[in-house]
């Protein structure tokens, strides 16, 4: 008899600990989060919005470092009638403008309202383009066809076109062209994870 009651009970038992393990309920975690990290500089950060990649840009402005860089892209301009489509690299005027890339000037351009003193290059296989304005003077001996490289002297920072007197920057814009698009067109693309080596903001 004793015999049956501790089976009875150890039955029970097992029953109530079956059930009870019924109603645990395991939720499996989402995906992990990689930790954000900066850029290395052999890496072609990927850019938002786009599905295309490119290489680290040169720092277009001399003795300006990747950590001084500031993300102006989206930034109101004119009272809010338009957002800003470049980086805007503060220096003192006079300061030596680079290449930020190699390629071949496409275009030297002036715009009183716009850029000012301002230069197109385009890249070796005609898929970026690179804008360099408000500049205060042009190198001596840069042409429309000449072949640059990365860190060539370009120009000089200044304030000409919109930038304000005295508001000294050189504004930097990178455009993704098709290969026939003419020097003004292209999608515009931001430029600052590819110049300050981290992820632009969201």
């Amino acid at each position: 008899m004793l015999k049956r009651l501790t089976m009875g009970v150890g039955l029970i038992l097992l029953l109530a600990l079956a059930g009870l393990a019924s109603m645990i309920r395991i939720v499996p975690g989402g995906p992990a989060v990689p930790a954000a990290r900066p850029v290395g500089q052999n890496e072609a950060p990927v850019i938002p919005g786009g599905t295309w990649q490119h290489p680290m840009l040169t720092v277009p402005v001399q003795g300006v470092s990747r950590v001084q860089i500031v993300d102006t892209w989206g930034q109101a301009r004119a009272n809010g009638a338009r957002t800003h489509q470049a980086a805007d690299i503060l220096a003192p005027g006079g300061t030596p403008v680079i290449a930020a890339a190699p390629g071949v000037v496409e275009k030297l351009f002036y715009s009183e309202g716009g850029g000012g003193i301002a230069l197109y290059v385009r890249s070796p296989d005609r898929q970026w383009s690179y804008y360099y304005a408000h500049l205060q003077r042009y190198a001596p001996g840069v042409v429309e066809g000449m072949q640059v490289k990365a860190g060539d002297l370009l120009g000089y920072v200044g304030d000409t076109g919109n930038a304000g007197a005295g508001n000294y920057h050189l504004h930097f814009a990178l455009s993704h062209m098709q290969p026939a698009e003419s020097w003004w067109k292209g999608q515009p693309v931001n430029p600052y994870p590819l110049l300050a080596g981290r992820r632009a903001a969201p």
